[in-house]
């Protein structure tokens, strides 16, 4: 069986309806997500819950509202016009409400339809890199070469960073070892 949890909005009223011998409560509701890329539009999806997860989505779930909801996701055959579509559809198993503000990393879904809020704008800069961060690639190099590190390595100079161990500090070994740079003599 397969696990699947989404975190998306409200656009279509939840409906309820019932199983044809009137036994069991049917809620379907359309919720919208951020596309893959952040230029796509927002993706929909066709939401159902049974019973009384059915009338507790229909009572206290309302369009533009925000929710986390788990639960299954699988396929369905539509023909229309004589043409067969497949469908994606989501059988909900939880859900739980999220506040007006508690998804606004969602980036590309705006509050609700209607909504004046100006996009956020990611921040361009790049990341700094932490002075204890050591680069792949040998685990002889290191971020200082003193205890307490007095000799950072700084991000300004990260791609220039050379080992702090010279050849003339390495202990004689063969010309094999010695010409490797990612060579331990203590084996993990």
């Amino acid at each position: 069986m397969n696990s699947f949890i989404l975190m998306a909005e409200i656009i279509q009223q939840p409906q309820l309806r019932y199983t044809p011998d009137n036994q069991l409560q049917i809620a379907e509701m359309l919720v919208q997500f951020p596309g893959p890329k952040p230029e796509d539009p927002p993706e929909h999806l066709k939401v159902i819950g049974w019973g009384n997860l059915a009338v507790e989505i229909h009572d206290k779930y309302h369009e533009g509202d925000r929710v986390i909801i788990e639960g299954r996701l699988g396929m369905n055959t539509i023909e229309r016009d004589g043409i067969k579509e497949k469908r994606a559809e989501m059988t909900a198993q939880k859900i739980h409400s999220l506040g007006a503000d508690s998804i606004s990393s969602m980036s590309s879904v705006p509050a609700s339809r209607t909504s004046s809020e100006p996009a956020q704008i990611r921040d361009s800069t790049p990341p700094t890199v932490p002075s204890n961060v050591v680069p792949m690639g040998s685990r002889n190099r290191s971020s200082s070469s003193a205890p307490g590190g007095a000799n950072r390595t700084s991000s300004s100079d990260w791609n220039s960073h050379q080992s702090p161990n010279s050849e003339s500090d390495r202990p004689s070994s063969s010309s094999k070892e010695a010409d490797n740079p990612d060579y331990d003599p203590i084996p993990f």
